[in-house]
């Protein structure tokens, strides 16, 4: 089993930079949005935000090990407008992040408040670039949707991915997924923050044009406690429950076999601009 990065306090966040030194870039993410300090875009909205996804073209949902994924045929898919100028973007994959109790999991905040779980849609330039990889090397080359999720009522669509994760119990598993909307993830509410920043795991590239709607999907208790009976082993490796270093968030202790508390701490903006779109 590698662990050559995790959440864990020998392989967390705080030990990054010493493997994948552009962790300690200025232009990474998290952040913490301050909704004071936010500048209205008018400009932005001159050109909305327009996306078109394929349900049937979802691949299959994998345990990487660290989160789930679901990888996605990019085929017929594409986000335009708003910060993108006129490039159009197609989708890669979506993930998500999560924490070990309802009042945490995002990974980025607003004003200090976390969310329980944060779902990333994530695309690359097809008007730029011939690849995912070639575009992730580029500062325009990436766009991540971010939707904060909160605990509320069942997400119907969220469920088609939430009810198969007892099949992707180990790391390394995967299961084919038929049919996934994932439109119906993004709210009606097109509002949203973007800023200039990174991919959140390594290599922490610095080329995602961050998108992050104001409002929240709603899930069910539930469904996020599914997430977290995800192994980050290997079914033929021995569970790590020895190993007492998983981060401990308010003295909640987790089985450190499983994947909980799976997000990067805000960092700071700097110097970089955080505009905003519409009213929350």
């Amino acid at each position: 089993m590698s662990h050559d990065w995790g959440y864990t306090t020998e392989n967390g966040p705080e030990k990054w930079h010493e493997k994948f030194p552009l962790a300690n870039g200025i232009r990474q993410s998290p952040v913490n949005i301050i909704t004071s300090l936010t500048k209205q875009s008018t400009d932005l909205q001159v050109n909305p935000l327009r996306w078109t996804y394929v349900p049937e073209n979802v691949k299959c949902l994998i345990n990487p090990g660290y989160c789930w994924r679901v990888d996605v045929n990019a085929k017929g898919s594409e986000l335009t407008g708003g910060p993108l100028n006129d490039d159009k973007y197609v989708i890669e994959q979506f993930h998500c992040h999560w924490g070990c109790s309802d009042g945490r999991g995002s990974e980025h905040t607003v004003d200090g408040q976390s969310f329980s779980a944060e779902l990333h849609i994530v695309h690359w330039n097809s008007s730029k670039y011939n690849s995912f990889q070639e575009a992730a090397g580029h500062p325009d080359g990436l766009a991540v949707l971010g939707v904060f999720l909160k605990v509320g009522s069942e997400h119907e669509e969220l469920d088609q991915i939430a009810r198969l994760m007892p099949y992707i119990g180990h790391k390394g598993d995967r299961i084919t997924l038929k049919s996934v909307d994932i439109a119906k993830f993004l709210p009606e509410n097109k509002a949203y923050w973007t800023y200039e920043g990174s991919l959140t795991t390594p290599p922490f590239n610095e080329s995602v044009t961050w998108i992050l709607f104001k409002e929240p999907m709603y899930v069910s208790s539930e469904q996020i406690t599914l997430f977290r009976e995800l192994r980050r082993y290997d079914v033929n490796d021995e569970c790590p429950c020895n190993e007492q270093n998983w981060l401990v968030y308010d003295s909640v202790e987790e089985d450190p076999g499983k994947i909980v508390n799976n997000f990067r701490p805000p960092l700071e903006l700097g110097n970089r601009e955080l505009r905003e779109v519409g009213e929350h």
